[in-house]
């Protein structure tokens, strides 16, 4: 990655970070398609930083709450943006984001559920099954705000770079980002 499209991409992380302060309905938020978008397009070492970024600076804003499921919840956007390095970073196509979206939605759900499980349910089989059913709802929000923010967000560069090619890569090969 050259450096004018890696400053491209810091700027959409900023952008969608910034973005989950405003309004939005319950479970439709962006965090979910920059956890793709930062796996997919920066270095594993700080990828995963980049949705708890986000997630730290809105927590901070917004208010803090328990924190077995935000641990949960931060683990399950970490695991997100490793979904989106290991399926993005060298291919991406509609066919692998539309698979990386729901795959890090399922690996969301059942990891951030169980933070829930483990402070809201008794902890027996039962409740654990009894959260999950009851967070289906909640799932079907999340999985469609990622779809629809990740083919935003990863459509938004792949446009910017058809319109500034010296944001290819290949561009630009002498550059080290």
């Amino acid at each position: 990655m050259n450096r004018s499209s890696l400053k491209v991409v810091y700027l959409l992380i900023a952008l969608v970070g910034a973005a989950r302060l405003l309004p939005h309905p319950e479970n439709f938020a962006m965090v979910g398609a920059l956890a793709l978008f930062a796996g997919a397009y920066l270095p594993t070492r700080i990828a995963w930083l980049v949705p708890l970024g986000a997630l730290l600076i809105g927590d901070a804003v917004i208010g803090f709450y328990n924190g077995v499921v935000m641990v949960g919840v931060y683990i399950g956007f970490a695991m997100s943006a490793m979904v989106g390095r290991a399926l993005l970073s060298q291919r991406r196509t509609t066919f692998r984001l539309g698979g990386s979206v729901l795959a890090s939605a399922l690996l969301f759900f059942l990891v951030s559920n169980f933070g829930v499980w483990l402070v809201a349910y008794p902890n027996t089989f039962a409740g654990l099954v009894s959260c999950y059913v009851n967070a289906i709802p909640f799932f079907g929000r999340s999985l469609l705000g990622d779809l629809v923010y990740s083919a935003l967000l990863f459509g938004a560069y792949e446009g910017l770079k058809h319109y500034f090619p010296q944001l290819s890569p290949s561009t630009n090969s002498n550059a080290n980002a």
